[in-house]
Order: structure tokens, then sequence, then C-alpha cells
């Protein structure tokens, strides 16, 4: 469990120095990394998940890399995506709702090095990161989210193509599939491509919302309960978490069966949505000739609770809101791979320019995960990562950790002398917190010192 920051750091100025790339010498490949709203690890076929209906991107999963054990390092869209845009985490970027995303971060970010290596850039969907730059960003981009003054289905079914009002997630694969088209063999192309789905209309009475292309799936299907989801597990938090917004939003999506098991399926149908548009976008680069020369990159933002512990969204610093879907699908080297190390989201701005033979930034804190596509593993070393959502917010309680293989330690910043601890080997549910536990007292301090050491250095490195 020791540090490993200060090596991550070493290794990089080592790459940067010999200026090497397992991928110099190729021709530089198009680029999409599809990202998706709240769409938990196993909501995804390939994972074992046996009802969900994903078979584009289990596709992927099975033609490229699986990363089994991929996590965001912030639970929360805002500062999520900032991580994945700048390739560090929230404790240095500093960036939250609230904020504006910091200037010199912006120009370190993955869209603006790809734009200075002569890509021909687009953004498309949900940004999600306030930054008035935007617009400079991407040769083409077009920022948008559910539109928060309908208090109904309005609020994903605003946009339109020829006239025709569409689902956002439609909508999204159209823009990526003209942008596709209109693409040369000039210069190499970077797309990145946000859908607003799953996440819930959070103002609706009904919190999911989907195209009839998806109306018919999991009409006959019974959602299992959540595990966890009795009400000792929800009595065994503290109170403002029992308090706040992650029991409130129970109470919108999972507190009566009928409404637990409307949610699921309005859930995994976006997901499915989604997925049906993955399989639209992957034929038009056929059909143009571009699908041997282009690396897919797919991620989620955060994961979800689905009632349990009787919560719901995400925030809190278990594996049911840290950990995500991670695929990686390079068709110059074909072949699967499942990886076990951890991969996380502020490794995605270091991937996409490895796989671009750029220059990886000296500050990013991530690490390219490019080579696991041709039989490597550069994340075999990572041992642990910090875990944190820092926005201070009365109806979230700030919370901090550090997971590593084997063990979870978190805290609430408002409230130090509550701990949690818990044996990941054996207790992968975190189901009996062992902080209080005396023959567990060893560990607990050196997680806490561990953690708190590498805050230091994180904190160290923010620009002023």
């Amino acid at each position: 469990m020791e540090n490993n920051l200060s090596l991550q750091k070493l290794l990089f100025c080592l790459f940067i120095l010999m200026g090497s790339s397992a991928f110099a010498q190729q021709d530089r490949p198009n680029i999409i990394f599809i990202l998706t709203d709240d769409q938990r690890w196993d909501a995804l076929g390939f994972s074992g998940n046996t009802i969900i209906q994903t078979p584009e991107m289990d596709k992927l999963a099975s033609q490229g890399v699986y990363f089994k054990n991929a996590f965001v390092t912030t639970p929360i869209c805002a500062a999520s995506r900032a991580s994945v845009l700048t390739g560090l985490y929230e404790r240095t970027h500093g960036y939250t709702f609230g904020q504006v995303l910091n200037e010199g971060y912006a120009q370190n970010s993955y869209p603006a090095q790809l734009k200075k290596l002569g890509y021909e850039t687009g953004f498309f969907g949900k940004f999600g990161v306030n930054y008035p730059g935007f617009e400079a960003l991407f040769d083409q981009g077009d920022s948008y989210d559910r539109d928060v003054k309908y208090p109904d289905r309005r609020g994903y079914f605003y946009k339109t193509i020829n006239g025709d009002s569409v689902h956002l997630t439609k909508y999204t694969s159209y823009q990526a599939q003209e942008f596709i088209k209109n693409q040369t063999t000039d210069k190499p192309f970077m797309l990145s491509l946000s859908f607003s789905a799953p996440h819930a209309h959070d103002p609706a009475a009904d919190q999911y919302f989907w195209s009839e292309d998806v109306d018919h799936l999991y009409s006959d299907i019974k959602f299992p309960k959540p595990l966890l989801g009795k009400e000792k597990h929800f009595e065994q938090q503290p109170e403002y978490v029992k308090t706040g917004e992650n029991r409130t939003r129970w109470y919108w999506r999972y507190d009566t069966s009928e409404k637990y098991q409307q949610s699921m399926k309005g859930y995994y149908r976006m997901i499915s949505e989604v997925d049906l548009e993955i399989g639209k976008i992957r034929k038009t680069l056929a059909e143009i000739g571009m699908d041997k020369n282009t690396v897919i990159i797919f991620m989620g933002d955060n994961g979800y609770f689905q009632g349990e512990r009787q919560l719901a969204g995400k925030w809190l610093m278990y594996d049911n809101s840290l950990r995500v879907p991670m695929i990686i699908y390079d068709p110059r080297h074909p072949g699967h791979r499942t990886i076990s190390d951890f991969a996380l989201n502020i490794d995605i701005a270091p991937t996409i320019l490895e796989f671009a033979n750029g220059l990886i930034p000296e500050e990013y804190q991530g690490i390219s995960l490019a080579d696991y596509v041709i039989g490597h593993n550069p994340a075999i070393d990572r041992t642990d990562f910090v875990a944190e959502h820092l926005w201070e917010v009365t109806i979230i309680p700030a919370s901090e950790g550090l997971r590593t293989k084997e063990w979870k330690y978190f805290r609430y910043q408002d409230d130090m002398d509550w701990e949690e601890l818990y044996d990941l080997k054996n207790d992968p549910l975190e189901i009996k917190n062992l902080a209080g536990t005396p023959r567990f007292s060893q560990i607990l301090t050196e997680m806490r010192e561990v953690f708190e050491r590498q805050v230091r250095e994180l904190e160290a490195e923010k620009i002023d």
C-alpha cells in the first residue's frame, strides 16, 4: 500500500525523455471517445449481467480490452469529467459544480493537445464542465444536456432532426455520424461523444425516458431486489447520509416495488438505446472505410446506486458509485483481453495522447493504458488510488478515501471521527465496517497514513 504517485511520475518522465511510444511508427489513428452518464460497471452484458441487452458494447469488449476494475476518482459528473479532460484528480484540478475550470488545466487537456497535433476535433453531447473557452477547444463542438425547464419527457426530447423531435441519444449519434461522414484522409480525427443517457431526468415524476426503438425491451422482466436493500443496511449509515440526497432520490426511484421495477426498466432501456446508436456509428465508420483505423474508447462517468443500502444517486465512496465500465478497442491490434489492473478516469487523457503519438504532459497524474492493446500491462504496478468527492453542499456530505485491491478506507470531511474500513477480499460488498475493530487498528492507521500522504502530494501539484 505504499504511495506510488512518485513512481508513476518518474515513469512518465522517462517516457517523455526517451520519446518512445509503441505507436510512434504507425499512422496516427482516428480516435472516438464515448462517455455515458451514470452507467455503473455491471450495467453491461459483458460484465456478466444476464438481463441487460448491450450487444454493441459487448462486441467492443470481446474484440478489445475490457477493464473489469475500472473506477472514477470522483463519483460525480462535473468533477469526473474534468478529471477525464485533464488527467488530474479533483484534489488537484479543483473543479466541481459552481467552479470554472482553470485555464492552465484546460490548455493541457486532451482536446487542446490533439488540436496542436493536427487532429480534427469534435465534441457532441454533455460537456458537463463550466469552461468559457469550450468552443475553442474543438474544431466542431456542440454542448447540451437534458433541458431541466421541462419536468417531463421533453427534457430528453427537445432536439430535432429534419423537423422531428428525437431523444438526445439519437441526436448525439446523428451528429457523430455526420461528423464522421465529412472527414477526409488528409488528417486524423478525434471525436468525443458524451451521451446524457442513462441519467435520470431529475425534475420529472417519471425519471427515465427512452425512444420507442427500445420500448419493447425488458417488458416481461422482473428485476431481482437490490443487494443490501434491507433496512439494517440503511441504518448503518451516519445521519447526514440517511437524511441526504442519496436517500431523497431513493424515494424518487426505488421506495416501492413498482417504482423500482419501472426505474430499472427505464435505466436499462436507456443504456440499450445508447448501445443501438453505437452500432450505427460503427456501421458509418465501416461504410466510409475508416473502421480499420479508428480506436474506440468507452467508459461511464461514475457509478450508480440502484437501491443498495436503500440509497440512490452516486457521490459516496462505496464501489457502487466508483466503479464503471471501460473498454479500449483498437482495430489495428485486434484480440480480446480482460484486465484486472486498476484503470481510472484520469487515465483517459494520457491514453488518447499516446494513441495520437503525442507527448504526454508531465503534469498528468493518470497513466496511458494504450499499450494494453499490444499485450503490455502499463498499470500493473498501480496498487491504490485516492477516491474523493469534495463538493461542499449541505445535501451531500463530502467524503474521501483510499482503495487498494484488498482494502477500502474512507471518511467524511466534516466528521473525521466516522471512518469506514472494508476487507474487500472477504467482503466485496462492503458490509462489515472494520474501523472500530481492535485487531484491524494497524491496517486502519496504515490506510489513513497512506491516504493523507497522497493527499498532500496531490494538493502540492495545484496551479494557483
